[in-house]
């Protein structure tokens, strides 16, 4: 098939559009995959995640959906994966838990490009291992989408951290090849899994690897966690939401004061951006009311850190992450 989007192809913009989508696309992959299994990489972002419920309604069990938790995921989303696939859809999924593995192999490396790399080949060993335990398994679904295509030579080798294992000779299913993001969200609506998911901010296949800035360890990574959930749950009650917004924590200390005695902490600082492309960004507003409820949640609950912060930086010439 042609990577080139159909002229004809209509936006999907409304309920009924989607369905109509999906309903193609089931009789498409059924074609495709016959009887077969197929392989399915599900990190919990909004295409993968898209992608696993339509080809739940198009194969039942005989997609197999591998979620490798890395330990740099946001609070809550290995547990919403489980939920919604395993509890709610009854799909196959085989659930991973690569935390130590990953994490011991992060001690002590700062940088930030060998840091992916590390997290990259390891994301591929312990997939290539899950699928090695698998027989009988002869497609390999991607959550490819149209700008993956026009951005990357029509091959989403980014999707899943580092890419999937060059060696898996495995024949591609991509439903979504010709969609936009925006007309993947309507699709996943449709086909209903939650808000929290379809509507998923941007996050970056290191995931949290790339906000606690330097060598990673583990009390400083549980604290951004937790701070990052604090972060987006106050942002996320105002009526207008910025377009992205997280935290970091950088690998420094400064001097604070604690049950009246020094206290050395880390500081939480918030970043929140409007952009159309990605390529520039400005910073929203934020009220003061929001963002003091976010501090005093932090320092009052969060072990470790003793200062909040604000990045009123624009890109550029700021990057939206810090690595």
């Amino acid at each position: 098939m042609s990577n080139i989007r159909p002229e004809t192809m209509e936006r999907i913009t409304t309920p009924e559009l989607a369905q109509a989508f999906i309903d193609e696309q089931i009789s498409l992959v059924q074609q495709q995959v016959k009887d077969g299994k197929v392989l399915l990489a599900l990190s919990g972002g909004v295409d993968s995640s898209v992608v696993a419920a339509l080809l739940v309604k198009a194969l039942g069990k005989n997609l197999v959906c591998v979620h490798v938790n890395h330990g740099l995921l946001r609070k809550g989303e290995p547990e919403q994966v489980i939920q919604v696939f395993r509890n709610e859809m009854d799909a196959n999924l085989v659930y991973v838990d690569a935390t130590d593995r990953f994490l011991d192999a992060l001690a002590s490396v700062d940088d930030p490009e060998e840091k992916r790399k590390i997290i990259g080949k390891i994301f591929v060993d312990v997939f290539d291992e899950e699928a090695s335990k698998l027989e009988d398994i002869h497609f390999l679904a991607q959550g490819t989408i149209y700008p993956d295509i026009l951005e990357s030579d029509g091959v989403k080798a980014h999707h899943n951290v580092g890419g999937l294992p060059e060696d898996m000779e495995m024949e591609l299913v991509e439903p979504l090849k010709f969609l936009y993001k925006d007309e993947v969200r309507v699709v996943g609506k449709q086909l209903g899994l939650p808000d929290q998911m379809v509507y998923r901010q941007p996050f970056p296949g290191p995931g949290l690897g790339v906000r606690c800035v330097g060598a990673i360890t583990r009390d400083r990574l549980e604290a951004l966690r937790e701070a990052d959930a604090i972060v987006r749950e106050e942002i996320g009650k105002l009526p207008e939401t910025p377009w992205q917004y997280f935290c970091v924590i950088p690998d420094f200390e400064s001097t604070g004061i604690k049950d009246g005695k020094r206290y050395m902490g880390w500081s939480v600082i918030i970043r929140a951006v409007d952009t159309v492309d990605a390529v520039t960004a400005t910073v929203p507003e934020i009220p003061f009311s929001t963002l003091t409820t976010i501090r005093d949640r932090i320092i009052g609950n969060v072990d470790g850190v003793n200062r909040v912060l604000w990045d009123l930086s624009e890109k550029p010439i700021s990057t939206i992450e810090y690595e």
